[in-house]
Parts: structure tokens; sequence; C-alpha cells
């Protein structure tokens, strides 16, 4: 069934919806909240979470992109689980992805404060700047947790190639806040 389908489902407050929903997107859904909670059972809670957020969001938003709508959700919701699992001892493949990128993402204490939704904008102009490849292993590791075999086995590269990869972009992205004069 087409996205456009599915929320017209939703729209009419189909219950169906959830279950056309998980046809089209609980695999990929699970995989991601998989990959950051490293739990079947966790991810199967957060994924059923974000259908039901889904139902409480639509309406009154009608999503333009709806895998990448479900994919937030789920993303965020997973990080929460795994901060109230975990508190102090997050999982450690979260924490190395942190690391990597605090010294490219703005500190909330500079003078300059962005809102959400300027640094994503930031972000997504970055991301157009980079060729296809550099721009999908940059999601794949910072958006959907891949580790470096994963993301090396389905890219067909070695692991130094995708850790290089991703280091020549963390330094573009760090040159192109700056050049945005995003404080750093």
């Amino acid at each position: 069934m087409e996205d456009a389908q599915i929320i017209a489902l939703y729209w009419a407050r189909n219950e169906d919806a959830i279950t056309e929903t998980d046809t089209a997107y609980g695999r990929k859904l699970n995989t991601l909240a998989r990959n950051i909670l490293l739990s079947r059972e966790d991810a199967e809670e957060s994924v059923n979470d974000t259908y039901m957020k889904a139902w409480k969001a639509i309406p009154p938003r009608r999503p333009q992109h709806f895998f990448a709508f479900l994919a937030a959700i789920c993303r965020h919701l997973s990080l929460d689980r795994l901060d109230w699992k975990m508190a102090a001892k997050r999982k450690a493949e979260v924490v190395a992805l942190t690391e990597e990128m605090e010294n490219c993402i703005p500190d909330e204490s500079h003078d300059r404060r962005l809102e959400g939704k300027e640094l994503g904008s930031i972000l997504d102009t970055f991301l157009e700047t980079l060729p296809e490849d550099s721009r999908k292993v940059f999601m794949r590791r910072y958006w959907y947790a891949d580790t470096i075999g994963e993301i090396a086995r389905q890219y067909n590269m070695t692991e130094s190639k995708v850790k290089m990869q991703l280091s020549r972009t963390r330094e573009k992205l760090r040159a192109y806040l700056q050049k945005e004069e995003v404080a750093l």
C-alpha cells in the first residue's frame, strides 16, 4: 500500500492504518530501534509506541515523507527508552557516536543558541553538499546508529575506508558550521 493510502487510513481513524504501517515499515523501524537498544523486546516496544504516537499525530499532521516521520519518532522513543533503562550507563555505541559528533555540533552554552529546527536545516543543507555515498554512510552511522562493520558490509567497503570517510565528513561538517558562524 502506498504512503498516501496509509495516511488516508489514519485520517479516517481506521485501525488498519497501524497494520499497513507495520507491513510497510515494521522491519526497518525494528532494525532502527534494535540498533539503538540492542534488545529485540525493547525495540518491539519502541516500534509499538511509534505506531501509537503516529496514531495520535495524524491527524492533524499530514507527513510528506512518511517513513522519515516514523523513523524520527522511533529514534527519539528508542533513545528515550535507552536513557531510562541505562541512566548513567548509556550504551557504549551511542556514547561513541556522541563523542564522534561532539566536536562538530555546537554546545548550547555558547552565545549563539540554535533552535533544533535551525540546526536541522543547516545539517540538511550540509548533507546536500556531500556526494551520495558519503551522505549515505554518514546517515547510516549517525541517524540509524549502524556499526562501522554493518556499513562496510552494506556498501561493500572496508571498515578502514568507512572510518576514514566518516572522519573526513565530520571535518567537512566542522568547517561548514564554522562558515555558517555556528559556535563550536
